[in-house]
């Protein structure tokens, strides 16, 4: 079984799974997935659909976005790589920086023709990404970003959001920490996440009588965190609220755990993937969190259970969060073409709207007005015993619960800093 703590993009660019047919193509980054297509006649010689996928290749978020690209890859293959009765092709294409995500989507545009974009696994990059979909005029779904701005202020017509924002996570979180203790210690990345996380817990303690006893930012990428690890034993919170994404948690973690600190200051963190606490390993592995999947999750439909089944049959390990993130979106935008029966963009967005997966008792979809999924989270904190190297989580709550919670959490047309336009 491949070890999930390493990244395997390079060693998974030789396999099928990854190439597929893409000899010819691979200079571009063009991925034609064609093996077991079955003839089709005089389709074969239409021009191929193309779909653009932006996940990172390189940097401390490339772990969680192998997961993505592999998810959006199942996607496609699950219709035998065929969209309106003609070959589909997908374009992965990397996100080294914001100003490369950019650049990278402008390029599926100009070069390559898409007909969509799924991709964006930091909000950063989410935000170049939707830019480019807003001025080309083509949709985008952000599969795996949760900054409120993506479909807050910076909303835009062309774009569709799958994550649940920031304050979405924190109102179903923040409870669980209040009931820890009343002092609180913000420790988040200095980007749009990371600041959105701790202006959202800000807002929830102002409004509920928690005292914050320290809080720092810290830059992506950071190696060494005992100089914040020792800040936060001196303040002596009752729980550390974590706003570090992919590799970034993983490495504080870690060293959370090499300073004595595990188990002596719980910790928090909103919307954190499997792929992070697989890289701790079960010895470091520690916290209270919000998840948007779990593969073990018994209330999964039947439709992504087999989804999970079909991954792990074909990669050798359990699907992760991300891998259903990036799925997901990709089967939104693919269902969507079909349902518009065209690649024009206008057909497309109109599609994506009314799509929509019965998930439960919740018809989950995208609303018209700022075009953000709306979904269930699930509270998890860390199995006190790990005996299965990928099954970590101790599901604790799917919330919110009821459709009225649902809509408090999400809020309203009315609450939304969302103005789209056109």
């Amino acid at each position: 079984m491949t070890d999930a703590r390493k990244p395997i993009l390079n060693r998974s660019i030789g396999r099928r799974s990854l190439l597929l047919g893409a000899g010819s193509l691979g200079a571009a980054g063009l991925i034609a997935p064609r093996l077991g297509m079955p003839y089709i006649g005089n389709a074969a010689a239409a021009e191929p659909i193309k779909i653009g996928m932006i996940w990172a290749k390189t940097g401390n978020i490339v772990d969680q976005a192998e997961y993505l690209a592999q998810g959006g890859m199942l996607a496609l293959e699950q219709r035998n790589n065929m969209l309106l009765g003609r070959p589909a092709e997908l374009v992965w294409l990397d996100e080294p920086n914001p100003q490369g995500a950019q650049q990278n989507a402008e390029r599926l545009v100009g070069e390559h023709k898409v007909a969509g974009i799924v991709g964006g696994a930091l909000s950063s990059f989410a935000l170049a990404i939707s830019s480019v979909a807003n001025k080309a005029k083509v949709p985008y779904v952000a599969a795996n970003a949760a900054a409120g701005e993506i479909t807050g202020k910076s909303c835009n017509k062309y774009t569709f959001r799958l994550q649940p924002p920031v304050e979405v996570h924190t109102r179903v979180l923040a409870p669980y920490c209040k009931d820890i203790g009343k002092k609180w210690y913000l420790l988040t990345a200095a980007y749009a996440f990371g600041q959105d996380i701790k202006r959202s817990f800000e807002e929830y303690a102002k409004a509920n009588g928690i005292t914050i006893v320290g809080a720092d930012e810290v830059p992506v990428s950071t190696p060494d965190y005992s100089s914040f690890i020792l800040k936060i034993r001196a303040a002596k919170p009752d729980v550390v609220i974590g706003g570090l994404s992919a590799s970034d948690l993983t490495t504080y973690l870690k060293q959370w755990n090499e300073l004595g600190m595990r188990g002596k200051i719980p910790f928090a963190e909103i919307s954190v993937g499997n792929t992070d606490l697989w890289g701790v390993g079960p010895e470091a592995a520690d916290g209270l969190y919000t998840l948007t999947w779990y593969y073990k999750n018994p209330n999964n439909p039947l439709e992504e259970q087999a989804m999970a089944a079909a991954y792990e049959k074909k990669y050798n390990r359990p699907a992760a969060d991300k891998a259903w993130m990036g799925w997901l979106g990709m089967k939104s935008l693919l269902d969507s073409i079909e349902a518009a029966k065209s690649t024009d963009s206008a057909a497309i967005v109109a599609a994506l709207e009314k799509w929509h997966v019965k998930r439960g008792d919740l018809d989950t979809g995208y609303r018209p007005f700022d075009h953000q999924m709306v979904n269930r989270l699930l509270v998890a904190g860390i199995k006190p015993k790990i005996t299965d190297k990928w099954d970590y989580f101790d599901i604790k709550a799917e919330l919110p619960k009821t459709q009225a919670d649902i809509d408090a959490a999400f809020g309203s047309q009315a609450d939304s800093a969302c103005k789209m336009t056109g």
